[in-house]
């Protein structure tokens, strides 16, 4: 049977790494970036979820989105679909630090949306979530964990939709 740690409530350090408690979400976009901001907002503060945020090269590198760009006029709409539906494939209801998944070990759960999460963590600490590496992890806003992510948790499905129509091969 494997044992995880308890994790100690309301404490900022846990096992080597500290966590970063946030504020309001505006003064940490320089972690989460706007749209990370816009996700975490969809959450109320007072329950336990983990959220693997993207982060803001990856919103604009893998679904294309510009601060800029995507949140003025009629694509403001588009946008807070596109968020909302990341948000789905990427928030687990319950707190998941880094120092609960084992190195080299894994671990499992379904998303709000019922996509399965494996979630591993390399030996600097990262989580890997299907096959996508964190950059910062165990960053705090009220009972939310949030794990910034080096590109966007998405079933195929969802991929194919935000690709290119006229993709070059």
């Amino acid at each position: 049977m494997l044992r995880l740690p308890e994790v100690p409530v309301g404490s900022r350090s846990v096992g080597l790494y500290q966590t970063a408690t946030m504020g309001r979400v505006s003064e940490n976009e320089k972690f989460i970036g706007r749209f990370g901001g816009m996700m975490i907002e969809m959450l109320p503060e007072d329950l336990a979820f983990t959220v693997f945020v993207p982060s803001q090269k990856a919103f604009e590198r893998d679904l294309r989105l510009q601060v800029n760009d995507s949140l003025v006029g009629e694509k403001m709409n588009d946008t807070y679909a596109i968020v909302s539906r990341v948000m789905g494939f990427s928030a687990v209801p319950r707190t998941l630090s880094s120092v609960m998944v084992p190195v080299g070990g894994e671990v499992s759960y379904d998303s709000i949306s019922g996509f399965p999460l494996y979630v591993t963590k390399d030996i600097d600490g990262m989580l890997v979530v299907n096959r996508i590496r964190s950059e910062r992890v165990d960053l705090r806003k009220g009972e939310i964990v949030l794990h910034v992510m080096d590109g966007v948790i998405m079933d195929a499905e969802f991929e194919q939709s935000v690709q290119p129509d006229n993709s070059e091969e």
